[in-house]
């Protein structure tokens, strides 16, 4: 196959998500039962999370049958294009599962190992936001920008917590620590949409530690582009941590949580 320009991938992963963001509305419907459980008990799988990732699976490859495929639920598939699509068929399951409209569909691709296309449909708001390499990120097609320069003290602050109880309450602790020094925190329970709010001046800061690559990035990618810095680093429980900001004010919210306990040193 041709070498494929972001647009092209872009393109191709707005069709996909809002296909698969439609099944997941016609699930949302209907009962929702857990499938399965992962890290902990807590951890839930849907039926919902399994038929959004194939349908994504088989919409990406009969498209592009030599790409690579990264999905939170599935086999990994080798590739020989050079490029890799990561998914994520619900970042916020839990919140799926209890009727609370914060989940979306999340679809990255990768080109020769840097994300350069990137899809985050929001299913319960049915909002879109899409990004890629050379373009300008925009939410239903209205661009997107970071909010202006503010105080630590004036900052919004979106976390996330692990599913192990024993670092929830390490995480808890930092939390604890860091509410008094910011305007105060939020945690959505969707790793995707917390980045598009600071994609789109929302919110103006987000850290969480055990986010995975299929779930920070697309959203990471929106957010750089719309003039945010995301960072890996390593939390408080020694798993990788995410910590995205304004890049204007990067440094200090990257102290701010370092000070706290989030991330270490």
């Amino acid at each position: 196959m041709s070498r494929p320009s972001p647009e092209d991938l872009l393109q191709l992963a707005l069709a996909t998500a809002d296909e698969a963001a439609a099944l997941v509305r016609r699930h949302a419907a209907g009962t929702i039962e857990v499938a399965a459980t992962k890290s902990s008990d807590i951890d839930v799988v849907t039926a919902a999370d399994r038929a959004s990732e194939e349908l994504i699976r088989a919409r990406i490859l009969a498209a592009r049958p030599d790409d690579a495929f990264l999905g939170e639920e599935g086999d990994d598939i080798e590739g020989s294009s050079g490029v890799r699509w990561i998914v994520d068929p619900i970042d916020g399951t839990v919140n799926f599962l209890y009727g609370i409209p914060e989940y979306a569909v999340s679809i990255a691709a990768e080109l020769d190992g840097e994300v350069v296309a990137g899809v985050v449909a929001d299913v319960a708001k049915q909002e879109v936001y899409a990004g890629c390499r050379g373009g300008v990120p925009t939410r239903d097609g209205v661009p997107l920008a970071v909010r202006g320069p503010a105080p630590l003290a004036h900052r919004l602050v979106a976390t996330g917590f692990s599913y192990s109880s024993d670092m929830r309450a390490i995480q808890a602790a930092a939390v604890a620590r860091l509410l008094p020094e910011v305007r105060d925190i939020r945690r959505s329970g969707s790793c995707a949409i917390d980045l598009c709010r600071v994609a789109s001046g929302t919110l103006d800061g987000y850290v969480e530690e055990g986010v995975n690559l299929w779930d920070h990035a697309a959203a990471g990618l929106i957010a750089r582009l719309a003039g945010a810095r995301l960072e890996l680093a390593t939390g408080a429980g020694g798993r990788t941590a995410v910590v995205c900001g304004p890049d204007h004010g990067f440094e200090e919210l990257l102290s701010a949580v370092r000070t706290a306990g989030l991330v270490r040193e």
